[in-house]
């Protein structure tokens, strides 16, 4: 018996409650820098919107270390990176040059196509620092695939915070507990960070079709199943899902409407047609992207 089958079968008695599937992401080194990918997994391709949720971190860098993603394109989909601790510099093709600090909201859409690299600024890098945080993709509708490139940022500030009893959130994206984020997603979208107080219980609504908990620290208690950090756990549609902690947690709530599309995506390319993705394969190939100025390097396209 799979173990979607076999949650499935505990949740009907019970002892899970709210549980479809549970995704526990192996750690990645990337070279002293641990990343683990909770989606895409075999357990779940997509939760909402979301096709891509990557933990980055915890790391901890020397002086004079830090990470350095080379420019690379992106098609038909959002990037938003929510950092906990560390900064990232961004710049891209469009001639953006924004750090991203905690709290703080980098939204890049590609549209039809855009190139970006993420580095640790040079005054962070010269000294010893700490990043830990997640990344996420969220496809397009297959409407807006091949819309123009945007990018936005959002201060701290501009991110609304929301007091519950024993909890507060933080609304990232789209909407949760009658808080919306003036992040400009462009569908349904829950994306939020909260933070349980010891002994506390939230309730996770049932306001969006699909929902799922992914736990940055802490332990949390579903029904009668216990999750430690580094797990996401998606939910059974419909039903709001309370979630208990003895010691208090810190978790990412993700979701939104179900893609209605199936999703190609290869690399870094997103798209529901596959000729779009083979053409965008192309064009990288061919120095057809417009480029990030000030930032000479690049990924080269993989050979799978």
């Amino acid at each position: 018996m799979s173990f979607h089958e076999s949650a499935d079968a505990a949740c009907e008695s019970k002892t899970c409650s709210g549980i479809k599937t549970v995704i526990r992401p192996k750690a990645k080194d990337i070279g002293g820098f641990e990343v683990r990918r909770a989606l895409p997994s075999t357990e779940a391709r997509t939760v909402g919107p979301f096709i891509f949720f990557d933990q980055m971190g915890p790391a901890t860098f020397a002086p004079g270390t830090g990470i350095d993603v080379r420019p690379h394109p992106h098609i038909g989909l959002s990037t938003l990176t929510w950092l906990i601790e560390g900064q990232i510099m961004h710049r891209d093709s469009l001639g953006y040059v924004q750090p991203i600090r905690p709290g703080e909201v980098n939204w890049m859409t590609a549209g039809d196509g855009i190139v970006h690299s993420e580095r640790t600024p040079d005054d962070v890098r010269a000294k010893g620092h700490s990043l830990l945080g997640l990344q996420v993709w969220m496809a397009l509708p297959a409407d807006k695939q091949d819309i123009d490139p945007s990018f936005q940022h959002y201060a701290a500030s501009d991110i609304p915070t929301v007091n519950l009893d024993g909890a507060l959130a933080t609304v990232v994206a789209g909407t949760a507990w009658g808080a919306t984020s003036p992040v400009a997603v462009y569908s349904q979208t829950l994306y939020a960070d909260v933070k349980i107080d010891a002994g506390a219980t939230l309730e996770v609504p049932a306001d969006h079709e699909e929902r799922a908990i992914y736990v940055i620290e802490g332990t949390i208690k579903l029904g009668d199943e216990e999750f430690d950090e580094a797990t996401m756990i998606v939910l059974r549609e419909g039903e709001p899902v309370p979630v208990e902690t003895s010691s208090g947690a810190h978790l990412a709530l993700i979701g939104g409407d179900r893609l209605r599309h199936p999703r190609r995506l290869w690399w870094n390319f997103a798209h529901t047609d596959i000729e779009m993705i083979e053409e965008a394969k192309k064009r990288w190939q061919s120095g057809g992207f417009k480029m990030v100025d000030g930032d000479d390097e690049f990924i080269p396209l993989p050979p799978r």
